[in-house]
């Protein structure tokens, strides 16, 4: 059994900045993490992908805004979130990245983040 614990969201304009922090615990920490966000009225999206190497990925709605990163010593995710948008309001998750590009583990809190215009 494992959990994932994401923090560093909150409310800020467009244009502005935040970082996202994912803490995983117990058997959670594998080849593939990432970020996912849900958007009221959408689906759950995965934005951001880093390999266990550092190899990442992105949506290309947040390409060249967003950067992933992974410390694998101490089994966490980042996400830096620049040049933020309104579009990206949503509550993001971390997860491990199945072989479909969904969700392996069962899903956190999440955190919000919402930018304003």
């Amino acid at each position: 059994q494992g959990h994932l614990v994401e923090s560093g969201g909150g409310l800020v304009q467009a244009g502005g900045s935040l970082r996202l922090t994912c803490a995983a615990s117990g058997s959670i920490f594998s080849n593939t993490m990432g970020w996912f966000r849900h958007a009221p009225g959408k689906q759950r999206e995965l934005v951001a992908s880093i390999t266990s190497g550092g190899n990442t990925n992105y949506a290309d709605s947040v390409k060249g805004r967003f950067t992933i990163s992974r410390d694998n010593g101490k089994k966490t995710v980042y996400l830096q979130m620049n040049s933020l948008k309104p579009e990206d309001t949503a509550v993001y998750y971390c997860n491990a990245v199945g072989p479909t590009g969904s969700g392996y583990y069962y899903w956190g809190q999440g955190t919000q983040v919402t930018v304003s215009s």
